[in-house]
């Protein structure tokens, strides 16, 4: 059983339609009604099932056994991994109606402190049975819902039931539909709620959100972590963010990737890296901030901000200019450690500047998704599998899944034990 909640399956973070070659293994080719399972959550899994004459499926059987085994060798802070995108076994979706199972098994569960349902069809109605959980299991810190189906009417129940919870740490939405009404509820969520210090509403339909969750970092106390991808902000919304960074001291990793942000939000966001001095982890990947964008936040990071320590700008329409005044501020900057800038038009004067950052040491090459190499006298650069959450979405089914490099915003912004 996995216990760390970057890992969506055992041994795979691959999408579901990717596929295997790996035979069936014998606990999912076996009938799960001709043995009946025996002690422990299995044995409640399979009570439940029949008792509401539901389907007993055999991968959560087998989830619930590995649980059932670390449970009996004294450990604690498990997380429950039922995600449904691990392409190395035979998965059958959970829907809604497993979920209530699910949740029934997790309820004042002292053993689980963690749920990964991802890839999976629990929908509105398995989101309604989240919201229940969540107001009623109190020892719930994580919980991972990324694409379920889940829509607006999900997305506000879930929303509501966080005002009044003060145990869950980290609640993963990305991909779930909830549209701008949703986002709404969450936005108004976070102004009260006290606990939730990581929450990714990445690519879930919401559209220039930044009013609302600028108001919301005007307020929150508490919130470490926010992924706001493919929200549609443009430059306007990039200002509204930061007039709320302005008075926010708690936000340590800000995700703002896949959005409309040019040039001039980063005039803003350069004003604001002068005098924060909480902000550790900064990515704008797939904007299109271009040369005057980094050259405004090289000169930010060289005179002023000591406090940002990552940085990716993969994707941006920079060129030369802006690329090689990044890596000079990092010659006066010595707290920025990683920097990401693949997807950009590098020039002979790019390729050298960080080869030279790197042959110097003052560049680490798991820091960067760069390495240089020589041909008949020039350098060139080439990709590398370093990011700040590249293995997010899915991870290679060999290998450290879970590698510092991989997902270095994770590694340095550290939040609770598994988290």
């Amino acid at each position: 059983m996995q216990r760390r909640p970057q890992q969506a399956g055992p041994g795979s973070r691959t999408p579901p339609s990717a596929p295997s070659a790996t035979p069936t293994p014998a606990w999912a080719a076996a009938d799960c009604s001709a043995a009946e399972p025996v002690g422990g959550l299995q044995e409640y899994y399979y009570e439940l099932c029949m008792e509401k004459s539901q389907e007993i499926k055999p991968f959560i059987l087998h989830i619930l056994q590995e649980v059932d085994e670390e449970i009996e060798k004294g450990l604690v802070g498990i997380t429950l991994n039922v995600a449904g995108n691990c392409h190395l076994m035979p998965v059958e979706r959970v829907t809604g109606e497993d979920f209530w199972i699910l949740c029934r098994i997790l309820k004042n569960n002292p053993y689980i402190n963690g749920l990964d349902v991802r890839y999976n069809l629990i929908s509105d109605v398995g989101a309604s049975y989240a919201a229940k959980l969540l107001q009623k299991q109190h020892n719930l810190i994580y919980l991972n819902l990324m694409f379920n189906d889940i829509g607006p009417e999900g997305g506000e129940l879930i929303a509501k039931a966080l005002h009044k919870n003060t145990t869950l740490k980290h609640l993963r939405m990305t991909g779930n539909k909830i549209e701008n009404k949703g986002g709404m509820f969450f936005a108004a969520m976070l102004q009260i709620n006290s606990s939730l210090e990581k929450l990714d509403v990445g690519d879930c339909d919401l559209e220039e959100s930044t009013v609302h969750l600028g108001h919301m970092l005007k307020e929150n106390q508490c919130l470490v972590e926010l992924h706001m991808c493919k929200h549609d902000i443009k430059n306007c919304g990039m200002k509204q963010l930061c007039d709320a960074l302005y008075l926010n001291r708690t936000l340590r990793y800000l995700d703002v990737s896949c959005n409309k942000i040019t040039q001039d939000g980063m005039v803003c966001l350069a004003d604001v890296l002068k005098s924060n001095t909480t902000l550790e982890v900064i990515d704008l990947s797939f904007n299109r901030i271009e040369n005057a964008g980094a050259n405004y936040l090289s000169d930010a990071l060289a005179s002023h901000n000591r406090t940002l320590k990552a940085l990716s700008v993969v994707s941006n329409k920079i060129e030369g200019e802006g690329l090689v005044a990044l890596s000079q501020s990092m010659k006066t900057n010595p707290t920025l450690s990683n920097i990401y800038i693949w997807g950009n038009k590098f020039d002979e004067a790019t390729r050298v500047a960080y080869s030279d950052l790197i042959h110097m040491g003052r560049l680490k090459s798991d820091n960067t998704d760069v390495e240089p190499f020589v041909v008949d006298g020039h350098v060139y650069l080439a990709e590398v599998s370093n990011g700040l959450k590249r293995h997010y979405y899915w991870t290679p089914g060999y290998g450290e899944a879970c590698s510092p490099s991989s997902n270095a915003g994770f590694t340095l912004v550290p939040v609770g034990q598994y988290l």
